[in-house]
């Protein structure tokens, strides 16, 4: 008993001086008195001077006035903290803004502000505002205060949770359990929903705050704490639509801004009220059903959506139909499964004639179909039903259409119908059902008019293999008949005509081979075509449409085809040894038709070539030359062609060796003897393989060097020396510089003195006035020497009119005897005159000048005036002086006038 006494007194000891323990005296932290100041006002107006509550600030100092600044120009705070209204401003709901100060040290500290309207409150019916962010008291320091709500209430209180002694971690068996809070709650606001502790808050000053969305994430100052007393507020009216909960995370800072407990997670879940409507994606819902319709057909499904929370009684909506306009023939033509909104037909008697359309009002409700309401409007058009069968208009159609001709109109066929017009069906669809093996024709609608069927030629008809068809045409809809209904058909007679057609060459493209060397007037093929009218009895003639080089002829009747000139395998007009021509036939008809067939002739090669040499100019050493290569070429094919021989002739044989390389396509050319250096005409004959030879020359230039590499140097004087070569040649080039500047000093006198060929002043044929009689021509002295500038009075012109002989003459086409290829004819051979350098004029200059002596044109006195004086030549006057007197002679100027 007596060791129970002494422990208790021991226990008691230690009690009571743990509680003599000084605990840490809590430091100042400049600021404001809370997180977020909310004010409420019953005014939605608020006038000029309105008082609505005091600012508690405090920077650690004895300072009772303080500095603010309001971010809204609507409010304003004294120096003593009172907030008062600036200018006269509205509520709407609520209003927000930032209040500023600075403390000692300069630093600014910002607090949010709402001033929050609520209306009347305790029925006064005057102004009145009420402060709902709570006044702080006074503890151990007379800056540190506690807030308390002015509608405090019993709230969860959530404590940080606690770490296991020796380790920094939570339990894990440690759970926060999340809030609950209803929409839409009435208040009043701020709402106190929770009370965050610490156990530290037992033994050190403990400060709260919050982060996160709600928070200090938008959606910002939804969610503010008090931050002395751990109280959790929701500032205003929650929606559970935007979002369904919200989570952010509370702090715990022991006074000097240390960390005491870790964050901890808040989870606020919002309590789903029945405040949403169901409502409809469309307020108009359109939808088609076709009158033949039968019950039970899926018409159209309208869809309703509740925000309200998903899989209970406040999204849970069901359907039905209010009202049904027109009524008839029946009030419920339709119906609507409650569950799904699919709306069916539900009874016959749709009829597009009489009701084309139905309007149904759609009602959703939530709470299974007795809560909130949302309507909606269904427009349903009856379409119509293909219950009426296409008619011709009438039973048979005859037509024509001339023969071999595609695409070409025959008939339109025209149906009526009692659907709907322009509606599939209504829209005809026709069809050839007999009377058309060979598919000969067609039949097809318009875009424009779908009741008109047109019936045309596919293929071309032939009116010697039948002059009549018999068509069997049906007509029915784009869509099929709704009740069964008979399909309306038409006979068509389409008669042909006949046309005359152009003969036919049977083949159209023949081949033929025959030598190239066939003399004129030679057989070569005949070539003959028929007429497919074989009732008119016609008669086919033959002509030549196309012969590039004119080398054949054509009988008329016959259509035998022979040689007019030698043909040429090698002429640039045939193309891998063939030559195309084009034959025509035509008939005796009053508009003869022409048909045309190809020939082409297959050119057999012959001998008619002899070799050539290429290269006609070569340069070599006197001695020891190297052997000069030789191509040789023959345009006949390779049987006449290679292997080559060659032999000198002349005096080529002395100087000269030649013979043929290895492969016998080339000459080996090189000297027999040591020649002086200069040109050397070299005569060479060469043969093909069949003997042919011709006789080909070659210019040789010996120079005086040895050897392979040929080096020919100019003729100078033996033992000469470059300095004196130089002073050779800079003397020439002097005396070439006298020359040519005693020339420019001739020409540019010359050029001064030059008399103009036609002077304005010219004596000849001038009309002196003479003021008395006189000698006449004998008193005048004339210069007759001006009469003489022709060629002979410029010597530096000379005539240059000769056929030039470097240049090839073209190859002129001879005459067709075609008539109808005359114009072919001239145009080819005007072409090739144009290009002929060989043809006069030459490019030459040549001088007219006045009449003189030795001129070959006539005199000027052949112009006489003429006869009538119908001739007006006052126009010559505004030529110039020189047609002047012209105008004066022949109209009759100011000589007659002198007269």
């Amino acid at each position: 008993m007596t060791a129970w006494v002494a422990i208790s007194g021991i226990l008691i000891v230690l009690f009571q001086a743990s509680a003599l323990v000084p605990t840490e005296k809590p430091t100042c932290v400049a600021g404001f008195q809370s997180d977020m100041l909310i004010y409420q006002v019953v005014r939605k107006h608020l006038r000029t001077g309105t008082r609505l509550g005091k600012v508690g600030f405090s920077d650690c100092t004895d300072r009772r006035a303080f500095p603010f600044h309001s971010d809204d120009s609507h409010f304003t705070v004294q120096a003593d903290g009172m907030l008062k209204v600036k200018r006269p401003t509205d509520i709407h709901r609520h209003r927000e803004f930032t209040i500023h100060s600075w403390d000692s040290q300069g630093h600014r500290i910002s607090v949010p502000v709402r001033v929050v309207h609520h209306g009347h409150r305790h029925g006064k019916h005057h102004h009145t505002v009420e402060r709902h962010h709570g006044e702080r008291k006074h503890h151990n320091h007379p800056h540190h205060h506690t807030t308390e709500n002015a509608t405090d209430h019993q709230v969860p209180v959530l404590h940080f949770p606690k770490s296991v002694e020796g380790l920094r971690r939570r339990k894990r068996d440690w759970v926060i359990p999340p809030l609950s809070v209803s929409e839409n709650d009435r208040g009043p606001y701020p709402l106190k929903v929770a009370q965050i502790r610490s156990s530290e808050d037992k033994i050190k000053k403990i400060f709260y705050s919050i982060t996160g969305p709600g928070a200090s994430e938008d959606p910002i100052g939804l969610f503010a704490m008090d931050r002395v007393t751990g109280n959790l507020y929701i500032t205003q009216p929650l929606d559970r639509e935007v979002p369904a909960a919200y989570i952010f995370q509370a702090h715990a800072m022991a006074d000097g801004a240390r960390t005491a407990e870790a964050p901890m997670d808040i989870i606020v879940n919002i309590i789903d009220q029945n405040d949403n409507k169901p409502f409809f994606a469309q307020n108009t819902f359109l939808g088609e059903v076709a009158e033949a319709s039968q019950i039970g057909f899926e018409v159209i499904q309208v869809v309703a959506t509740d925000l309200d929370a998903p899989n209970n009684d406040n999204s849970n909506v069901r359907y039905r139909i209010l009202s049904q306009d027109p009524t008839l023939p029946s009030d419920h033509l339709f119906v609507v499964n409650p569950i799904t909104g699919v709306i069916r037909v539900n009874a016959r008697g749709l009829n597009r004639e009489k009701y084309p359309k139905y309007t149904l009002v759609v009602q959703a409700a939530d709470m299974k179909g007795e809560g909130s309401t949302g309507d909606t409007k269904v427009i349903l058009t009856v379409t119509d039903s293909n219950d009426n069968a296409p008619v011709f208009t009438q039973p048979s159609y005859e037509a024509s259409v001339e023969e071999n001709k595609i695409d070409a109109h025959v008939l339109t066929l025209s149906v009526t119908d009692g659907d709907e017009p322009f509606s599939p069906a209504w829209n005809a669809r026709f069809t050839i059902v007999g009377g058309d093996p060979g598919g000969l024709f067609t039949v097809k609608t318009t875009e424009s008019n779908k009741q008109q069927g047109i019936i045309s030629t596919a293929k071309p008809l032939d009116f010697e293999r039948s002059t009549k068809h018999t068509l069997l045409v049906a007509v029915e809809n784009e869509v099929i008949f709704a009740t069964p209904l008979p399909t309306a058909t038409a006979t068509v007679v389409v008669t042909v005509l006949d046309v005359n057609e152009a003969p036919i060459f049977n083949p159209i493209e023949k081949k033929v081979s025959t030598r190239e060397d066939l003399v004129a007037g030679s057989d070569v093929v005949q070539y003959t075509a028929s007429d497919p009218d074989t009732a008119r009895k016609q008669k086919v003639m033959y002509k030549i449409i196309r012969d590039p080089a004119g080398w054949l002829n054509v009988t008329k009747d016959t259509g035998l085809i022979k040689v007019k000139s030698v043909m040429d395998r090698e002429s640039s007009f045939v193309k891998d040894d063939k030559y195309t021509v084009l034959i025509g036939a035509y008939d005796n008809d009053d508009v003869p038709a022409t048909g045309t067939g190809t020939l082409i002739i297959q050119l057999e090669d012959v001998n008619d070539n002899a070799p050539a040499i290429e290269e006609r100019a070569i340069k070599l050493c006197h001695k020891n030359s190297a052997p000069q290569l030789l191509s040789v070429t023959d345009k006949d094919g390779p049987g006449f062609a290679a292997p080559y021989s060659v032999s000198l002739h002349g005096l080529s044989k002395t100087n000269w060796t030649a013979r043929m390389n290895e492969s016998k396509t080339g000459i080996l050319l090189n000297l027999a003897t040591v020649l002086d250096s200069g040109e050397y005409t070299v005569v060479l004959r060469v043969a093909d393989n069949q003997g042919l030879e011709q006789d080909s020359t070659v210019q040789a230039t010996v120079c005086d060097c040895t050897g392979e590499e040929v080096i020919c140097k100019g003729r100078v004087a033996g033992g000469t020396d470059l300095p004196v070569i130089l002073g050779i040649l800079g003397g020439i080039l002097l005396l070439l510089m006298l020359v040519l500047l005693l020339l420019l000093f001739a020409r540019r006198r010359r050029g001064e003195q030059k008399v103009p060929l036609l002077q304005d002043d010219d004596i000849r044929d001038n009309v002196y006035y003479y003021d008395e009689e006189g000698g006449g021509e004998d008193d005048q002295d004339y210069d007759l020497g001006v009469l003489h500038r022709g060629l002979d009075n410029r010597p530096e012109v000379f005539r240059n009119d000769v056929v030039p002989n470097f240049m090839p003459a073209p190859q002129y086409r001879p005459r067709p005897a075609n008539p109808e290829e005359i114009g072919n004819f001239i145009d080819d051979n005007l072409k090739a005159a144009d290009n002929d350098p060989t043809a006069p004029p030459y490019d030459s200059l040549l001088v007219f000048d006045y009449e003189g002596g030795g001129s070959d044109a006539g005199s000027l006195s052949s112009l006489n005036s003429s006869s009538s004086g119908d001739q007006d030549y006052n126009c010559l006057n505004e030529w110039g002086p020189r047609f002047k007197k012209l105008a004066d002679m022949y109209g009759g100027g100011e000589d007659d006038d002198m007269l």
